[in-house]
């Protein structure tokens, strides 16, 4: 039997979630993400020292918001040489409500990108799905950048992505399980809260069949696993991103993998068509306890790791 990171590749796109390139040629996806923290983890590591060093003493003299993001175009472009299709390169999330400068950020990131020769469709600029968040990535859209909406928690922010035409999301599931679990305390069954009773399965899930339902063009891409059976759970979603250790796991195992998402189901699923203005979004999301807390502790985590790479910026430096 081939391996499950084999049988799953028949049914999904797997992507890498990592900064730490020289980890993908073993698992061979298609694609990689990063994030803030990603990045500052790996720049940690004695192997990308010099990466680091080498980029910000070919960027003297430049503002430091821009030093970080040519670091982080560096990183994708070593992504981008292993890896054949896509890497995602993330705005600073301390933008996370602010529409222009993330239109901005974004911008300066595709041109950075273009002067070392990479096209615009090997590139997602990953974008926190907050309203103003979305209302930036509907802009890029329509200026041929592609976007990933990341930090999405709440099925009114994967409706909005869809609406604005956003390339692809990354709804988590490993950061939705948690907070059920922290919510139920002693009440929580693990065995009959997982696989696909999971609720961060059940939450991509429902996003994926509602998009094959209404032929919404967003792929969605489910991000954030804490266990091989989220993953397999969730075998048919357009993409997952998976961590090195989790790809390592799937790798090790020829056990049989069933497909999970079935598109012909999902096209006959009883979900309604659903839409979005500022209010409504803005009520929704409030209403749904989980989603707001985990929209906002991610920002405010990401936030402090752009922190942390500004820090580490300034001291490569001098």
């Amino acid at each position: 039997m081939p391996s499950q990171l084999e049988q799953l590749k028949a049914y999904t796109t797997v992507v890498a979630d990592t900064g730490d390139f020289r980890q993908l040629a073993s698992f061979a996806p298609r694609d990689a993400t990063t994030n803030p923290s990603l990045i500052v983890k790996a720049v940690s590591q004695p192997d990308y020292a010099p990466l680091l060093a080498q980029t910000v003493a070919s960027h003297r003299g430049q503002p430091l918001d821009a030093t970080v993001d040519r670091v982080l175009v560096r990183f994708g472009c070593e992504i981008l040489s292993v890896v054949p299709g896509r890497v995602s390169t993330e705005v600073d999330a301390r933008l996370s409500f602010d529409t222009a400068a993330t239109i901005a950020r974004a911008q300066r990131i595709m041109a950075m990108y273009a002067s070392e020769g990479v096209p615009r469709e090997r590139v997602l600029i990953k974008v926190a799905a907050t309203w103003e968040g979305i209302q930036a990535a509907k802009a890029l859209e329509h200026q041929g950048i592609h976007c990933n909406l990341t930090l999405l928690f709440a099925f009114c922010q994967a409706v909005a992505c869809g609406d604005a035409g956003v390339r692809l999301i990354s709804p988590f599931v490993g950061r939705i399980h948690d907070w059920h679990k922290k919510a139920a305390g002693a009440a929580w069954d693990e065995a009959a809260m997982s696989g696909a009773n999971d609720p961060g399965v059940r939450s991509v899930a429902r996003i994926w069949r509602y998009f094959k339902k209404f032929d919404v063009d967003t792929e969605v891409m489910g991000a954030s696993f804490r266990n091989i059976d989220q993953i397999r759970a969730l075998a048919g979603c357009d993409l997952l991103t998976i961590s090195p250790e989790l790809l390592a796991q799937l790798q090790a195992s020829d056990a049989p993998l069933a497909r999970a998402l079935d598109p012909e189901e999902a096209r006959c699923c009883d979900a309604k068509a659903l839409s979005f203005n500022e209010a409504s979004f803005r009520y929704a999301l409030n209403e749904d306890a989980m989603a707001t807390e985990k929209l906002a502790e991610g920002i405010r985590a990401f936030a402090a790791d752009a922190v942390k790479l500004d820090r580490m910026i300034e001291q490569a430096r001098g």
